[in-house]
């Protein structure tokens, strides 16, 4: 796995918080970083050249999305992902694991994998530890996901134990079958809302952690509190060499607060999802351009923000676009979005390396900024 390394360039003496360096096969990645998701091979209406332009150095496929549509094989003949999408930097897939277990409501979990039904169009699929490894070796991106069970907030301790153990079983079969020296697959920590399970998995994802480790099965409906929390009890047990990845998670609130817990890499599909629904993070805060307040306002949608949007449209014309449901209006304000995600991040890494990063996260909560 020489293709891969990670080194910490500078850990901030106010708060611990590091940036760091992720060397991939398609470049390497200066962290602490958000990944724009590409589910379907495309991050939603935006071209690779726009999403390069905002400043995302990896962005984030989904493997289960992929296997049923268009198919692993088809991007393997294309030349692999970065081919098929015409995307030169890094890429990460997931497993697919969150996904089974969230679209299909009949699923049954073996110790072999999980049988489930397509919602695509209903048909019978089964995906184990070894085919998930499979479609991803397929789609060829430079990160790649163990299989996992993910289990939803709430549940008994017994049954967040049994999915915590799957878990670890099936990592261990993703990493006896993953041969690629082209990829690195990173395992993912589990053991829902419970304190002792968390700190199991991390012992157990420890031991199969070559550059990189996952932390997933949080933002799946606790509180923040609960989700903060269990950042905090794992923070001390995490590798120092490799780079910490929080999956699905990227509120702004949420990575400021993420970085402090030493979260190193986050993707969400929120800003471009909420972007399409008229939704904007500004540096004065989230607005939601239908407000009938924006019908006359001819400023920027922010004028701190430097993208193609805030340069060349109002936010009158923007609301306009939402209102009447035209194409433009979501593509403009998923360009805003993830360009200001690009920005906080260049934000919160160069107040790391200032030994400033605990007075930025202060004056930070109190703007208007800190919104989920």
């Amino acid at each position: 796995m020489n293709k891969f390394s990670y080194k910490t360039i500078h850990v901030c003496r106010q708060s611990g918080a590091r940036v760091g360096e992720l060397t991939t096969p398609h470049g390497k990645i200066t962290t602490p970083v958000f990944m724009p998701v590409g589910t379907r091979a495309t991050v939603k209406s935006l071209s690779p050249e726009e999403v390069e332009r905002s400043g995302a150095q990896i962005i984030l496929a989904n493997t289960y999305h992929l296997h049923l549509r268009p198919g692993e094989d088809i991007i393997s003949k294309a030349g692999g992902l970065h081919k098929f999408m015409g995307w030169n930097k890094p890429i990460l897939t997931d497993s697919g694991g969150f996904q089974v277990f969230s679209l299909s409501k009949l699923r049954k979990i073996t110790p072999d994998g999980v049988d489930f039904n397509s919602h695509i169009d209903g048909a019978r699929m089964h995906i184990s530890p070894e085919s998930a490894i499979d479609i991803e070796n397929a789609l060829g991106a430079d990160i790649i996901m163990a299989f996992d069970v993910c289990s939803t907030a709430g549940i008994g301790k017994s049954e967040a134990e049994d999915a915590m153990l799957t878990t670890a079983d099936w990592l261990k079969r993703c990493c006896e079958h993953h041969k690629s020296d082209e990829q690195m697959l990173f395992p993912i920590v589990q053991g829902n809302m419970f304190d002792d399970l968390r700190l199991r998995s991390l012992e157990i994802s420890r031991q199969y952690a070559k550059c990189g480790l996952a932390i997933g099965g949080l933002s799946v409906g606790e509180d923040k509190d609960t989700m903060y929390h269990i950042l905090d009890i794992l923070r001390p047990g995490y590798p120092e060499n490799m780079p910490r990845y929080l999956m699905g998670v990227g509120s702004p609130d949420c990575l400021v607060e993420g970085v402090l817990r030493g979260i190193d890499m986050f993707d969400c599909v929120l800003p471009t999802r909420t972007a399409r629904n008229g939704t904007a993070y500004t540096s004065n805060g989230k607005i939601n351009i239908r407000n009938a307040k924006y019908a006359e306002d001819f400023s920027p949608l922010d004028e701190n923000c430097g993208c193609y949007c805030c340069r060349n449209f109002s936010k009158a014309y923007l609301r306009h676009l939402i209102q009447s449901d035209e194409i433009l209006g979501g593509r403009m304000l998923s360009l805003h979005n993830i360009t200001y995600l690009a920005d906080l991040m260049n934000r919160i890494r160069a107040a790391i390396m200032a030994d400033s990063f605990l007075d930025f996260a202060e004056e930070f909560r109190s703007s208007g900024e800190y919104v989920s």
